[in-house]
């Protein structure tokens, strides 16, 4: 099943069966990441936390989102920074329980960037451009590339990136390991699917309990793996994959 929202919102929204496919589009504005879209991507998380599925997120235009509205920004006061706007979207992102995929062309920059730092897989463009130039507007990252950008990338180039203003370009992004893979435009948004794709074929309930686990606090460790562990080796559907694995494997030998 495919349905795709585009009742004027700054997010179109494809749903299928195994994945959903969210674009940000506001070309007007490069998808710079206003209250709206932050109200849109809240519905989406309701969306994918009652029925979890993979989500697909990039930016229409040649642009993933550069930055969050400035001009929307510079009236917000110090209750608005102390209500979270964008950082409590972003670690409701973050917390989905299926995989989250960036595909990343153009700029992904301030807000962007820390959209796509909470992510679980980004995938780019050699043209895309990563970046935090908060502190040169005056204010700090604080929508999550404080914490996120030195666990993807390291302390000495996060701090670098963060106290510089610094844009990095997608091939250096590759080098980094801020993305997993570097592809042509016109591959980006496929490439993502062959990725979704891949998930897809794995065990839903497997694939929620190691989100679950990758993303728990070191003192959980190994507890929660176990009791994890243990749901899964009462489900039948591990029994009935491991049955067609050893079935495959003794067609093999015969």
């Amino acid at each position: 099943m495919s349905t795709t929202d585009a009742s004027g919102t700054p997010l179109l929204v494809e749903h299928r069966d195994d994945r959903v496919i969210a674009v940000i589009d506001r070309p007007e504005r490069r998808n710079a990441i206003d209250r709206a879209t932050i109200e849109a991507l809240h519905d989406l998380c309701a969306d994918l936390e009652r029925d979890p599925r993979t989500l697909i997120l990039t930016g229409a235009g040649g642009t993933f989102a550069a930055g969050a509205d400035i001009a929307e920004l510079r009236e917000r006061r110090a209750a608005d920074a102390l209500e979270g706007i964008n950082t409590r979207a972003f670690m409701r992102i973050r917390a989905l329980p299926m995989p989250v995929i960036a595909a990343v062309d153009g700029y992904a920059l301030g807000g962007g960037a820390e959209l796509a730092y909470a992510a679980d897989l980004r995938i780019a463009t050699p043209g895309a451009r990563f970046g935090n130039p908060e502190t040169g507007l005056g204010i700090i990252a604080a929508a999550g590339a404080s914490w996120r950008l030195r666990e993807l990338v390291g302390e000495s180039l996060a701090l670098e990136l963060l106290l510089t203003g610094r844009v990095i370009d997608g091939e250096e992004a590759y080098a980094a390991g801020l993305v997993s893979e570097l592809h042509p435009a016109d591959e980006l948004l496929p490439a993502a699917h062959v990725i979704a794709d891949r998930i897809a074929a794995n065990d839903r309930a497997a694939t929620i309990a190691t989100k679950r686990a990758f993303l728990a606090p070191r003192a959980a460790h190994p507890e929660i793996d176990l009791e994890l562990q243990a749901q899964l080796f009462e489900s039948p559907e591990k029994h009935r994959r491991m049955t067609a694995f050893l079935e495959r494997r003794r067609r093999r030998r015969t």
